[in-house]
């Protein structure tokens, strides 16, 4: 048994704080995951969407495009979190934990990983669900604009 075993915990605090920056897939898969690297890209490219509607205004349609990516981004390291949050211990061992007993206590959940699932809940539905909300709404009232503009 060599190195070190990937604390459940510790992944589902990364994934919930800092999942949108995909910091809880580097700490469990290291700095060459690629699937990791899509966080920050999504993430950036919302955040670019929020500076727009400050600098533009809501009627900014790139914005409206760019902004559920920050949302999703939330979202998916939310899901993961809760993923990691649900996983039994023999299975977390499994998955990350390969050189370790398969009943390590790296896998084990306590309620410092339940406090997190909660939060993880929270945080991701509301993230999501704002930003799919601003974008419809965004798309719908140009839609409606476009349609006076037609019948006038």
């Amino acid at each position: 048994m060599s190195g070190r075993a990937s604390n459940k915990t510790l992944a589902v605090w990364l994934a919930t704080l800092l999942g949108s920056l995909g910091v809880h897939r580097f700490y469990l898969r290291g700095v060459f995951d690629w699937i990791g690297w899509l966080h920050p890209i999504a993430a950036g490219l919302g955040w670019w969407g929020v500076d727009r509607v400050l600098q533009y205004g809501q009627d900014d349609k790139l914005s409206w495009v760019l902004i559920p990516f920050l949302g999703a981004s939330i979202a998916a390291g939310c899901l993961a979190a809760i993923v990691y949050a649900l996983t039994d211990t023999e299975k977390w061992n499994r998955w990350f934990n390969t050189e370790h007993d398969p009943a390590a206590t790296a896998g084990n959940t306590n309620w410092l990983t339940i406090g997190a699932l909660v939060i993880a809940l929270l945080l991701g539905t509301t993230a999501f669900t704002a930003s799919v909300v601003f974008a419809f709404q965004h798309y719908f009232e140009y839609q409606v604009e476009e349609g006076r503009k037609i019948s006038q």
